[in-house]
């Protein structure tokens, strides 16, 4: 299976980054899932049905969300709605909506995508963990599912790469979010699972982390947190990870950055 995993989304840029790069990713990887993060598509907080439609209607498979998930009082109602996106799986299960899909291709074959959030540097969540031990006692990769990818949106670079180990031949992919940073340490862990600390985001890399400076260095200048985050308007850079993984084992045989 070849998976592609974009990075969060910030504001129009990221969103026209990625629309306007769809057929050129399909024509260079021929994907068979393309899996997006919106956690700060819409004004760089959260996201809308609106956005998640237009995104899914122009050939999104997937949607992730994060941390701003409930940013956009709008898409609560549309995660119930929507079998293509999810909530963090570490959540209270009485929330709106899930935290995996089964996502069916057109060849039959099943991918389960699945969001956990960290807890260091965060706030207060269940244990990442504990979550996916509980849903994975319901999935074994090469028996009842092709392919399980795992996006972790987490601040702490330790935590990913802990986690990323932890499900070690488990899952097919773990990816990191939240960050906007893209990391260079994309790879294959000895068990067979591909695992990248952050893909990075989609967006305007002038400012920092998609948003204009202005506010940043009031915080680390003046820690005056008053000032607001304006997302920037500039031209967007594409950032994600291609992953591809074995029919028969559903382990990982190759990962790769992209960026365009």
């Amino acid at each position: 299976m070849r998976i592609i995993y974009v990075g969060d989304i910030v504001g129009r840029a990221g969103r026209e980054a990625l629309l306007g790069n769809i057929d050129k990713l399909k024509e260079q990887y021929r994907f068979d899932v393309l899996i997006a993060n919106t956690d700060n598509a819409a004004h760089g907080f959260g996201t809308t049905p609106g956005i998640c439609r237009d995104l899914l209607e122009k050939g999104v498979s997937a949607i992730v969300t994060g941390d701003h998930v409930w940013n956009q009082r709008e898409i609560i109602p549309f995660l119930d709605e929507c079998k293509k996106i999810v909530r963090p799986l570490n959540y209270p299960e009485n929330l709106p909506g899930c935290g995996a899909r089964e996502i069916e291709l057109a060849n039959g074959r099943k991918i389960l995508v699945a969001e956990v959030v960290g807890r260091l540097f965060m706030e207060a969540v269940d244990c990442p963990a504990q979550a996916m031990d509980k849903l994975l006692k319901s999935y074994t990769l090469g028996r009842n599912i092709d392919a399980i990818f795992v996006d972790i949106h987490a601040e702490a670079t330790a935590e990913k790469i802990a986690f990323g180990h932890y499900l070690d031949g488990r899952v097919s992919a773990v990816v990191g979010s939240h960050t906007h940073v893209p990391t260079s340490d994309y790879m294959i862990l000895p068990k067979g699972t591909a695992y990248q600390t952050d893909a990075g985001m989609c967006g305007d890399y002038s400012g920092v982390i998609g948003f204009e400076t202005e506010a940043p260095i009031d915080r680390l200048c003046r820690r005056y947190t008053g000032s607001k985050l304006v997302v920037l308007k500039g031209n967007g850079t594409l950032f994600g990870t291609y992953i591809e993984t074995d029919d028969a084992s559903g382990l990982a045989t190759k990962i790769e950055q992209i960026k365009l």
